[in-house]
Protein backbone atom coordinates (compact mmCIF):
# COMPACT_ATOMS: atom_id res chain seq x y z
CA UNK A 1 0.00 0.00 0.00
CA UNK A 2 1.48 3.05 -1.06
CA UNK A 3 2.57 5.58 1.29
CA UNK A 4 -0.12 8.43 2.48
CA UNK A 5 0.81 11.95 3.27
CA UNK A 6 0.43 12.44 7.20
CA UNK A 7 -2.87 15.35 8.23
CA UNK A 8 -2.90 16.81 11.54
CA UNK A 9 -5.53 18.15 13.80
CA UNK A 10 -4.12 21.94 14.56
CA UNK A 11 -6.28 23.10 16.41
CA UNK A 12 -9.29 22.02 19.14
CA UNK A 13 -11.66 24.14 21.43
CA UNK A 14 -14.92 22.94 23.36
CA UNK A 15 -17.63 25.51 24.07
CA UNK A 16 -17.44 26.42 28.09
CA UNK A 17 -21.23 27.12 28.03
CA UNK A 18 -23.72 24.29 28.90
CA UNK A 19 -26.35 26.03 28.84
CA UNK A 20 -26.85 29.23 26.67
CA UNK A 21 -29.86 30.97 26.62
CA UNK A 22 -29.01 34.33 25.59
CA UNK A 23 -26.76 32.86 22.50
CA UNK A 24 -27.92 31.89 19.07
CA UNK A 25 -26.80 28.85 17.60
CA UNK A 26 -24.90 30.40 14.90
CA UNK A 27 -23.26 32.43 17.62
CA UNK A 28 -22.01 29.48 19.06
CA UNK A 29 -20.65 28.15 16.11
CA UNK A 30 -18.68 31.22 15.42
CA UNK A 31 -17.25 31.39 19.11
CA UNK A 32 -15.69 27.66 18.74
CA UNK A 33 -14.74 28.49 15.19
CA UNK A 34 -12.58 31.34 16.76
CA UNK A 35 -11.60 29.38 19.40
CA UNK A 36 -9.82 26.50 17.29
CA UNK A 37 -8.24 29.17 15.23
CA UNK A 38 -6.46 30.91 18.20
CA UNK A 39 -5.82 27.13 19.22
CA UNK A 40 -4.39 26.01 15.61
CA UNK A 41 -2.80 30.21 15.46
CA UNK A 42 -4.15 30.46 11.74
CA UNK A 43 -6.17 32.90 10.00
CA UNK A 44 -9.66 32.81 8.73
CA UNK A 45 -8.91 33.32 5.54
CA UNK A 46 -6.74 30.12 5.54
CA UNK A 47 -9.81 27.99 5.35
CA UNK A 48 -10.67 26.45 2.40
CA UNK A 49 -12.91 23.57 3.30
CA UNK A 50 -16.05 23.57 5.78
CA UNK A 51 -18.14 20.64 7.61
CA UNK A 52 -21.08 21.12 9.78
CA UNK A 53 -24.48 19.05 10.09
CA UNK A 54 -27.19 19.37 12.03
CA UNK A 55 -28.78 22.72 13.09
CA UNK A 56 -32.76 21.56 13.21
CA UNK A 57 -33.86 25.09 14.24
CA UNK A 58 -33.03 25.74 10.43
CA UNK A 59 -32.92 24.18 7.56
CA UNK A 60 -30.68 20.90 8.47
CA UNK A 61 -29.50 20.33 4.74
CA UNK A 62 -28.83 23.90 3.94
CA UNK A 63 -26.14 24.18 7.17
CA UNK A 64 -22.94 24.40 5.52
CA UNK A 65 -24.61 27.59 3.38
CA UNK A 66 -26.03 29.16 6.30
CA UNK A 67 -22.64 28.74 8.69
CA UNK A 68 -20.52 30.17 5.65
CA UNK A 69 -22.30 32.96 4.58
CA UNK A 70 -22.34 33.68 8.41
CA UNK A 71 -18.77 33.02 9.13
CA UNK A 72 -17.86 35.02 6.04
CA UNK A 73 -16.31 31.53 4.70
CA UNK A 74 -14.62 31.11 1.19
CA UNK A 75 -14.27 27.96 0.69
CA UNK A 76 -13.47 24.98 -2.34
CA UNK A 77 -14.92 21.85 -0.15
CA UNK A 78 -18.03 21.32 2.11
CA UNK A 79 -19.43 18.64 3.90
CA UNK A 80 -22.69 17.79 5.47
CA UNK A 81 -22.79 14.51 6.23
CA UNK A 82 -25.07 13.69 9.17
CA UNK A 83 -25.58 10.24 10.94
CA UNK A 84 -26.38 11.60 13.82
CA UNK A 85 -23.29 11.31 17.14
CA UNK A 86 -20.93 10.33 14.83
CA UNK A 87 -21.18 12.76 12.39
CA UNK A 88 -18.48 14.66 13.38
CA UNK A 89 -15.78 11.86 13.53
CA UNK A 90 -16.70 11.61 10.35
CA UNK A 91 -16.34 14.64 9.58
CA UNK A 92 -12.27 14.50 10.58
CA UNK A 93 -12.29 11.35 8.20
CA UNK A 94 -13.63 13.20 5.37
CA UNK A 95 -11.28 16.24 5.94
CA UNK A 96 -8.13 13.57 5.92
CA UNK A 97 -9.66 12.26 2.78
CA UNK A 98 -10.59 15.67 0.97
CA UNK A 99 -7.06 17.11 2.11
CA UNK A 100 -4.86 14.38 0.71
CA UNK A 101 -6.89 14.44 -2.57
CA UNK A 102 -5.32 17.84 -2.65
CA UNK A 103 -9.02 19.35 -2.66
CA UNK A 104 -8.21 21.64 0.41
CA UNK A 105 -5.64 21.84 2.92
CA UNK A 106 -7.08 23.81 5.94
CA UNK A 107 -10.77 22.08 7.30
CA UNK A 108 -12.93 23.94 9.81
CA UNK A 109 -15.25 21.15 11.31
CA UNK A 110 -18.07 23.26 13.83
CA UNK A 111 -20.35 22.22 15.97
CA UNK A 112 -23.03 23.88 18.57
CA UNK A 113 -26.38 23.63 19.02
CA UNK A 114 -29.06 24.65 22.37
CA UNK A 115 -31.25 21.53 23.20
CA UNK A 116 -31.38 22.78 26.77
CA UNK A 117 -32.29 26.08 25.88
CA UNK A 118 -35.09 24.80 23.60
CA UNK A 119 -36.63 22.48 25.92
CA UNK A 120 -35.92 19.36 23.83
CA UNK A 121 -37.06 16.02 24.75
CA UNK A 122 -34.35 14.16 23.81
CA UNK A 123 -34.16 10.67 23.35
CA UNK A 124 -37.44 10.01 25.08
CA UNK A 125 -40.20 12.56 23.27
CA UNK A 126 -42.39 10.54 19.87
CA UNK A 127 -41.79 11.79 16.59
CA UNK A 128 -43.99 11.34 14.07
CA UNK A 129 -44.12 9.05 11.42
CA UNK A 130 -42.08 10.05 8.31
CA UNK A 131 -40.82 6.59 6.90
CA UNK A 132 -41.40 3.07 6.01
CA UNK A 133 -39.91 1.93 9.37
CA UNK A 134 -41.55 4.39 11.57
CA UNK A 135 -45.08 2.35 10.45
CA UNK A 136 -43.50 -0.35 12.33
CA UNK A 137 -41.37 1.21 14.96
CA UNK A 138 -43.30 4.73 15.86
CA UNK A 139 -46.52 3.64 15.95
CA UNK A 140 -46.14 1.52 18.93
CA UNK A 141 -44.69 4.48 21.03
CA UNK A 142 -40.57 3.62 20.14
CA UNK A 143 -38.65 6.13 22.23
CA UNK A 144 -34.73 6.24 21.80
CA UNK A 145 -34.04 5.31 24.82
CA UNK A 146 -36.67 2.80 25.16
CA UNK A 147 -34.32 1.26 22.07
CA UNK A 148 -31.40 1.33 23.98
CA UNK A 149 -33.37 0.00 27.19
CA UNK A 150 -34.41 -2.65 24.77
CA UNK A 151 -30.69 -3.41 23.53
CA UNK A 152 -29.71 -3.25 27.48
CA UNK A 153 -31.95 -6.15 28.27
CA UNK A 154 -30.90 -8.49 25.32
CA UNK A 155 -27.38 -7.86 26.73
CA UNK A 156 -27.91 -8.89 29.88
CA UNK A 157 -30.51 -11.92 28.55
CA UNK A 158 -27.63 -12.85 26.19
CA UNK A 159 -24.43 -12.58 28.49
CA UNK A 160 -25.60 -12.07 32.37
CA UNK A 161 -24.37 -8.32 31.89
CA UNK A 162 -25.91 -6.38 35.15
CA UNK A 163 -27.16 -3.22 36.63
CA UNK A 164 -24.05 -2.79 38.47
CA UNK A 165 -21.78 -3.35 35.52
CA UNK A 166 -23.60 -0.89 33.11
CA UNK A 167 -23.12 1.30 36.49
CA UNK A 168 -19.49 1.55 36.41
CA UNK A 169 -19.29 3.42 33.35
CA UNK A 170 -21.16 6.20 34.69
CA UNK A 171 -18.99 5.85 37.88
CA UNK A 172 -15.78 5.98 35.90
CA UNK A 173 -17.40 8.82 34.01
CA UNK A 174 -18.50 10.88 37.62
CA UNK A 175 -14.77 10.29 38.61
CA UNK A 176 -13.30 11.99 35.77
CA UNK A 177 -15.90 14.98 35.32
CA UNK A 178 -14.67 15.84 39.48
CA UNK A 179 -11.60 17.51 37.88
CA UNK A 180 -13.88 19.69 35.01
CA UNK A 181 -14.94 22.68 35.50
CA UNK A 182 -17.25 22.86 33.02
CA UNK A 183 -19.14 19.63 33.31
CA UNK A 184 -22.34 19.86 33.96
CA UNK A 185 -22.58 17.00 36.80
CA UNK A 186 -19.53 17.38 39.01
CA UNK A 187 -19.93 15.40 41.91
CA UNK A 188 -18.95 11.51 41.82
CA UNK A 189 -21.59 8.88 41.90
CA UNK A 190 -21.49 5.22 42.97
CA UNK A 191 -22.53 2.50 41.27
CA UNK A 192 -25.95 2.39 44.23
CA UNK A 193 -26.10 5.67 43.53
CA UNK A 194 -26.88 4.59 39.78
CA UNK A 195 -29.07 1.65 40.11
CA UNK A 196 -31.19 3.36 43.02
CA UNK A 197 -31.72 6.20 40.64
CA UNK A 198 -35.28 5.69 39.07
CA UNK A 199 -35.53 3.50 36.17
CA UNK A 200 -36.16 5.63 32.85
CA UNK A 201 -36.11 2.45 30.17
CA UNK A 202 -36.03 -0.94 32.10
CA UNK A 203 -32.92 -1.14 32.42
CA UNK A 204 -31.81 2.17 32.18
CA UNK A 205 -31.61 4.26 35.50
CA UNK A 206 -31.71 8.10 35.19
CA UNK A 207 -28.13 8.21 35.66
CA UNK A 208 -27.56 5.63 32.80
CA UNK A 209 -28.26 8.17 30.64
CA UNK A 210 -26.41 11.26 29.35
CA UNK A 211 -27.22 14.83 29.97
CA UNK A 212 -29.20 17.19 27.41
CA UNK A 213 -27.05 20.54 26.84
CA UNK A 214 -26.01 23.52 25.04
CA UNK A 215 -22.78 24.41 23.29
CA UNK A 216 -20.28 23.41 20.64
CA UNK A 217 -16.84 22.81 19.93
CA UNK A 218 -14.66 22.96 16.46
CA UNK A 219 -11.71 21.48 14.93
CA UNK A 220 -9.29 22.70 12.61
CA UNK A 221 -7.63 19.62 10.27
CA UNK A 222 -4.41 20.57 8.13
CA UNK A 223 -2.23 19.56 5.70
CA UNK A 224 1.45 18.44 6.14
CA UNK A 225 2.54 22.01 4.95
CA UNK A 226 0.40 24.06 6.57
CA UNK A 227 1.28 21.89 9.43
CA UNK A 228 5.29 22.24 8.83
CA UNK A 229 4.83 25.92 9.46
CA UNK A 230 2.94 25.84 12.94
CA UNK A 231 5.11 25.67 16.37
CA UNK A 232 2.76 24.35 18.69
CA UNK A 233 2.32 20.28 19.01
CA UNK A 234 -0.30 18.92 16.59
CA UNK A 235 -2.06 15.01 16.64
CA UNK A 236 -1.58 13.09 13.26
CA UNK A 237 -4.90 11.25 12.14
CA UNK A 238 -3.76 8.00 11.91
CA UNK A 239 -6.95 6.10 10.64
CA UNK A 240 -10.18 6.72 10.14
CA UNK A 241 -13.69 3.87 9.59
CA UNK A 242 -17.40 4.06 9.24
CA UNK A 243 -20.32 1.55 8.86
CA UNK A 244 -24.21 2.00 9.28
CA UNK A 245 -25.52 -0.92 11.18
CA UNK A 246 -29.42 -1.64 10.26
CA UNK A 247 -32.29 -4.04 11.15
CA UNK A 248 -30.67 -6.77 8.50
CA UNK A 249 -33.99 -7.45 6.73
CA UNK A 250 -35.43 -8.35 10.26
CA UNK A 251 -32.50 -9.95 11.78
CA UNK A 252 -30.71 -7.32 13.91
CA UNK A 253 -28.98 -8.20 16.73
CA UNK A 254 -29.19 -5.99 18.70
CA UNK A 255 -26.15 -6.90 21.24
CA UNK A 256 -23.54 -5.82 18.09
CA UNK A 257 -23.12 -2.52 16.81
CA UNK A 258 -21.34 -0.98 13.72
CA UNK A 259 -18.29 -0.04 15.72
CA UNK A 260 -17.01 -3.73 14.86
CA UNK A 261 -16.91 -2.64 10.99
CA UNK A 262 -15.89 1.13 12.12
CA UNK A 263 -13.23 0.60 13.98
CA UNK A 264 -11.75 -2.35 12.39
CA UNK A 265 -11.30 -0.26 9.24
CA UNK A 266 -10.31 2.82 11.32
CA UNK A 267 -7.15 0.23 12.59
CA UNK A 268 -6.47 -1.12 9.32
CA UNK A 269 -5.56 1.95 8.29
CA UNK A 270 -3.28 3.39 11.41
CA UNK A 271 -1.61 -0.23 11.25
CA UNK A 272 -2.23 -0.66 15.32
CA UNK A 273 -4.73 -2.41 17.17
CA UNK A 274 -6.59 -2.00 20.10
CA UNK A 275 -3.90 -3.34 22.42
CA UNK A 276 -1.80 0.11 21.02
CA UNK A 277 -4.65 2.22 22.35
CA UNK A 278 -3.17 4.33 25.47
CA UNK A 279 -6.72 6.64 25.98
CA UNK A 280 -10.11 6.15 24.37
CA UNK A 281 -13.36 8.51 24.05
CA UNK A 282 -16.46 6.50 23.31
CA UNK A 283 -19.42 7.87 22.80
CA UNK A 284 -21.74 7.37 25.59
CA UNK A 285 -25.49 8.57 24.88
CA UNK A 286 -26.50 5.82 27.58
CA UNK A 287 -23.91 3.27 29.78
CA UNK A 288 -25.21 0.22 27.22
CA UNK A 289 -23.69 2.26 24.36
CA UNK A 290 -20.08 2.45 25.63
CA UNK A 291 -20.14 -1.04 26.95
CA UNK A 292 -21.22 -2.36 23.38
CA UNK A 293 -18.64 -0.29 21.96
CA UNK A 294 -16.13 -1.51 24.00
CA UNK A 295 -16.19 -5.20 22.96
CA UNK A 296 -17.19 -4.11 19.04
CA UNK A 297 -13.84 -2.02 19.03
CA UNK A 298 -12.36 -4.98 20.35
CA UNK A 299 -10.91 -4.42 23.59
CA UNK A 300 -12.72 -6.71 25.23
CA UNK A 301 -14.66 -10.40 23.56
CA UNK A 302 -18.09 -10.12 23.11
CA UNK A 303 -20.23 -10.33 26.08
CA UNK A 304 -17.25 -10.09 28.14
CA UNK A 305 -17.91 -5.87 28.76
CA UNK A 306 -19.59 -6.31 31.69
CA UNK A 307 -16.65 -7.66 33.57
CA UNK A 308 -14.32 -5.84 31.60
CA UNK A 309 -15.63 -2.55 32.79
CA UNK A 310 -15.74 -3.69 36.71
CA UNK A 311 -12.93 -2.39 39.21
CA UNK A 312 -12.14 0.74 37.79
CA UNK A 313 -10.50 -0.79 34.77
CA UNK A 314 -12.26 2.87 32.72
CA UNK A 315 -10.68 5.45 35.50
CA UNK A 316 -7.85 7.52 34.76
CA UNK A 317 -4.76 7.62 34.44
CA UNK A 318 -4.16 4.01 35.37
CA UNK A 319 -7.14 1.77 34.46
CA UNK A 320 -7.07 -0.35 31.21
CA UNK A 321 -8.39 1.37 29.29
CA UNK A 322 -9.49 4.67 30.44
CA UNK A 323 -11.76 7.04 28.74
CA UNK A 324 -14.01 9.98 28.82
CA UNK A 325 -11.82 11.97 30.84
CA UNK A 326 -13.65 14.84 30.77
CA UNK A 327 -17.22 13.74 32.20
CA UNK A 328 -18.21 12.49 28.61
CA UNK A 329 -21.64 12.96 27.53
CA UNK A 330 -22.73 11.13 30.83
CA UNK A 331 -21.85 13.75 32.93
CA UNK A 332 -20.25 16.90 31.32
CA UNK A 333 -21.55 17.62 27.77
CA UNK A 334 -23.84 16.43 24.93
CA UNK A 335 -23.89 19.88 22.05
CA UNK A 336 -26.59 19.36 19.78
CA UNK A 337 -26.95 15.36 20.73
CA UNK A 338 -24.44 15.24 18.76
CA UNK A 339 -21.37 14.23 21.03
CA UNK A 340 -18.69 13.04 18.61
CA UNK A 341 -17.05 16.10 18.12
CA UNK A 342 -16.07 16.35 22.17
CA UNK A 343 -14.65 12.93 22.02
CA UNK A 344 -12.24 14.06 19.34
CA UNK A 345 -11.63 17.22 21.43
CA UNK A 346 -10.92 15.28 24.88
CA UNK A 347 -8.46 12.74 22.67
CA UNK A 348 -6.72 16.00 21.47
CA UNK A 349 -6.29 17.26 24.68
CA UNK A 350 -4.67 13.73 25.69
CA UNK A 351 -2.39 13.36 23.24
CA UNK A 352 -1.00 16.83 23.79
CA UNK A 353 -1.14 16.51 27.72
CA UNK A 354 -3.39 19.14 28.01
CA UNK A 355 -5.87 17.20 29.84
CA UNK A 356 -6.12 18.11 33.70
CA UNK A 357 -3.30 16.34 35.94
CA UNK A 358 -5.95 14.42 37.50
CA UNK A 359 -6.95 12.31 34.79
CA UNK A 360 -3.72 13.06 32.38
CA UNK A 361 -2.74 9.68 30.53
CA UNK A 362 0.43 8.82 29.14
CA UNK A 363 -0.99 7.94 25.92
CA UNK A 364 0.49 8.44 22.36
CA UNK A 365 -2.31 6.53 20.71
CA UNK A 366 -5.63 7.85 20.94
CA UNK A 367 -8.93 6.93 19.68
CA UNK A 368 -12.27 8.49 19.15
CA UNK A 369 -15.48 6.66 18.52
CA UNK A 370 -19.28 8.07 17.75
CA UNK A 371 -22.55 6.49 17.86
CA UNK A 372 -25.17 8.24 15.83
CA UNK A 373 -29.21 7.35 16.14
CA UNK A 374 -30.22 4.06 17.84
CA UNK A 375 -28.85 0.74 18.25
CA UNK A 376 -31.94 -0.60 18.23
CA UNK A 377 -33.13 -0.19 14.70
CA UNK A 378 -30.37 1.95 12.74
CA UNK A 379 -27.31 3.61 13.67
CA UNK A 380 -24.33 5.19 12.23
CA UNK A 381 -20.58 4.26 14.01
CA UNK A 382 -17.24 6.20 13.10
CA UNK A 383 -13.79 5.41 14.60
CA UNK A 384 -10.42 7.65 14.20
CA UNK A 385 -7.53 6.61 15.89
CA UNK A 386 -5.17 9.51 16.68
CA UNK A 387 -1.58 9.75 17.48
CA UNK A 388 0.90 12.29 19.35
CA UNK A 389 3.93 13.85 17.08
CA UNK A 390 6.45 12.34 20.16
CA UNK A 391 4.98 8.64 19.58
Amino acid sequence: MATQSPVYIAGAYEHPTREAPEKSTMQLHAEVARGALEDANLEKDSIDAYFTAGMPEYESGLTPLIMADYLGLDVSYADTTDFGGSSYISHVGHAVAAIRNGTCDVALITLAGRPRSRGQATGSGAREIRTTQDSFERIYGATNIGMYGMAAQRHMHEYGTTPEQLAEIRVAASHHAQFNEHAMYQDPVTVDDVVSSRVVADPLHLLDCCVISDGGGALLVVSEDVRSRLEHECVEVLGHGESIGHHQAGRIDLTRTAARESGSRAFDEAGLDPTDVDYASIYDSFTITVLEAIEDLGFCAKGDGGSFVEGGALKAPNGELPFNTDGGGLCSNHPANRGGMTKVIEAVRQLRGDANDEVQVDADIALAHGTGGSIGTRHGAATVVLGGEDR
